[in-house]
Order: C-alpha cells, then structure tokens, then sequence
C-alpha cells in the first residue's frame, strides 16, 4: 500500500488559522480600536465641564483679598439669586440648568438654604423664597 502525500499547508495559511480559531487581534483590529478610543476621548474633553468649587471667584487677589468694587459669590448666593428670578418658584431642573451644578451639590445647597430659613419649599421640587 502506497503512503498517500498529504497536502503541504503554508505557514501564512497555518498562522491565520490559529488566529482567528483563538480570537486573536490583528494589526488593524489594535488600529481601529485604538482610532475608536481616540474619538471617545475627544468627544469626552469636548463635552466635559470643567470643575467648580463651592465659591465662585469673582475679583479676588491673588493674596486672597478682594478686589475693590468686586466681592466672591457663594454658590448659594447664585442659586439664592436663581430662584428669585421666578415668581411661581424655580424647579430643581430649572435651577440645575441655570447653575450647570451636579445634582448632590445642588441639593446640599438647597438644604442649607431651606434650613437658614432663605427659601421654602412651594412643593415637591419647587422652591420659593421666604
């Protein structure tokens, strides 16, 4: 009995085969993730907001003095001033999208306020000053 010759596989044919049998990346699947991450990363710098502290600087030295004519603004001077704006009483919504304030920070703000006795609550998530 004759010994069959078995058909000569090539290395290239040999290395794609285990490449796409174990899931393995290749050159342009790296390429066109890393193109991928690098549109998210700019579409997140574009859309991010840049971070706030609970005062607002508005003419303060460099010392730590405020300028003349000018003084700092807290942040619940601002959602104080915001809500006086409205008559029938400012929505948290309202107000979150005039301040651009995270949630949490707005709430703690709206808190402190109601506990001073600044503003009261018309009803669920309407307020009106005092």
């Amino acid at each position: 009995m004759e010994k069959r010759r078995s058909k000569r596989v090539s290395f290239d044919a040999m290395v794609k085969f285990f490449m796409r049998q174990y899931n393995i990346p290749t050159k342009k699947d790296v390429n066109n993730l890393i193109a991928k991450i690098d549109r998210l990363e700019k579409l997140i710098k574009a859309t991010a907001r840049p971070a706030r502290s609970g005062r607002v600087s508005r003419g303060v030295s460099s010392k730590g003095k405020a300028l003349p004519g000018k003084s700092s603004v807290t942040a619940s001077d601002i959602v104080l001033n915001i809500i006086k704006t409205y008559r029938n009483g400012a929505g948290f919504a309202q107000i979150q999208a005039k301040t651009g304030f995270g949630e949490k920070k707005l709430r703690n703000i709206i808190f402190r306020l109601s506990k001073r006795n600044k503003i009261k609550r018309k009803s669920r998530g309407i307020y009106i000053v005092s």
